[in-house]
């Protein structure tokens, strides 16, 4: 997998201080994409151990609430193999950091109805992350109003909850 991006510092993506990773590749290639680059799945850097380590050390402060994954997609297949394992690292390491990840997928169509029987991965990856927002951005939606998302179709939704209960948990904005 490569990444186009680590933000050590980021306050649009969460709540909180964040650390942000933006891996590359991704087919939704949404118009009006904040970030289209990152659609081509070898743009950017390889995801090493070195980038590992700079999110790790990162995270270190106690002013860090946790991590943000983007893109690109991270939802994407390969690049669920290839996170895995490193957020299983990062849970390990710290327990209390929330994990919000940011997909074009629809929680409840794509991660869910397809997802789950097709991937074992996209179990073990639901499990490791706190928060999704999910949703394509759409442009004619967009809202720069809105807390940690671009357009009003996007959801914030509660994974642990929404796993727990069998029923989509969407959280409003402000009660993160």
């Amino acid at each position: 997998m490569n990444y186009a991006q680590i933000k050590n510092c980021d306050v649009a993506n969460g709540p909180g201080i964040r650390v942000s990773l933006f891996v590359s590749g991704c087919t939704h290639h949404c118009k009006g994409c904040f970030n289209s680059e990152t659609w081509d799945f070898n743009y950017g850097r390889a995801f090493d151990d070195g980038a590992e380590n700079i999110i790790i050390n990162a995270l270190n402060s106690d002013y860090i609430k946790g991590m943000s994954l983007l893109g690109g997609e991270p939802f994407e297949y390969q690049n669920q193999k290839a996170l895995i394992p490193f957020i299983e690292k990062v849970k390990q390491r710290y327990p209390d950091k929330s994990i919000w990840c940011y997909t074009g997928y629809d929680f409840d169509r794509d991660i869910k109805g397809r997802m789950l029987d097709k991937y074992p991965e996209t179990k073990i990856f639901l499990s490791l992350i706190d928060v999704i927002v999910d949703g394509e951005f759409i442009e004619s939606k967009k809202n720069l109003s809105l807390r940690f998302r671009g357009s009003s179709n996007q959801r914030i939704i509660d994974v642990k909850k929404s796993m727990a209960i069998g029923k989509t948990v969407v959280l409003d904005e402000y009660d993160t």
